[in-house]
């Protein structure tokens, strides 16, 4: 199938309230183009180098969304263009991002990241990092930075009561919150079980570019 139709039969899967994150990783610009021909507009990086480059050839009107671990001496090259942030899993990393926005002078939404995998090779705050962060005068004085909501990878697994064991969690902790907006889990094996336990957005790679 063409890159064009999976996305099609990705998209009548995911209701009108859950975002779909194109993640377009490693994929050569003309990928990304085809999904872009087909509607999609908002593509996912998980390296600040290679989404800058695809961001320089393409349409200004995509929409871009960091997605892996972001490394604080390469914020200021998507700092003129990132829409979104989605793995921000410490304060220093936000005062780092809010610094940036600043001497650009824009205004850049973040989501922080939640450890929920049984695994040790996943980034991410627990419960009481979370709500330290968000209760402390360093967090509450960024100008330039909104937090607005929750992302987490779950475990690598076929084991579906794990999986909703850790979108749940997940989820209950995000309602703790009524500020926020946005939950992102759900990747292309699991993301139908995310949307099931209260997901708003979904990154979804190989399901629509193929494997890598």
């Amino acid at each position: 199938m063409s890159i064009a139709s999976n996305l099609q039969s990705i998209q009548s899967t995911i209701p009108p309230h859950v975002t779909l994150v194109a993640v377009s990783k490693t994929k050569p610009v003309a990928d990304l183009m085809e999904a872009y021909a087909a509607g999609q507009r908002i593509f996912g990086e998980n390296k600040i180098q290679e989404m800058t480059e695809k961001w320089q050839a393409m349409p200004k009107d995509i929409e871009w969304h960091m997605i892996g671990h972001v490394q604080s001496n390469k914020v200021k090259y998507m700092v003129p263009y990132v829409k979104l942030i989605h793995g921000v899993d410490s304060l220093k990393l936000l005062v780092e991002i809010n610094r940036h926005a600043v001497r650009w002078r824009k205004h850049i939404n973040c989501l922080l990241q939640i450890h929920i995998a049984e695994e040790d090779t996943k980034f991410g705050l627990d419960a009481q990092e979370l709500d330290s962060l968000l209760a402390s005068e360093a967090f509450k004085s960024l100008t330039n930075v909104s937090v607005i909501g929750l992302m987490g990878m779950a475990s690598f697994t076929d084991n579906q009561a794990q999986l909703k064991r850790e979108f749940d969690g997940l989820k209950a902790l995000y309602d703790r919150y009524p500020q926020f907006t946005t939950l992102s889990m759900g990747m292309s094996g699991d993301y139908a079980l995310a949307m099931e336990c209260g997901s708003t957005m979904v990154r979804i790679g190989s399901s629509i570019f193929g494997t890598r």
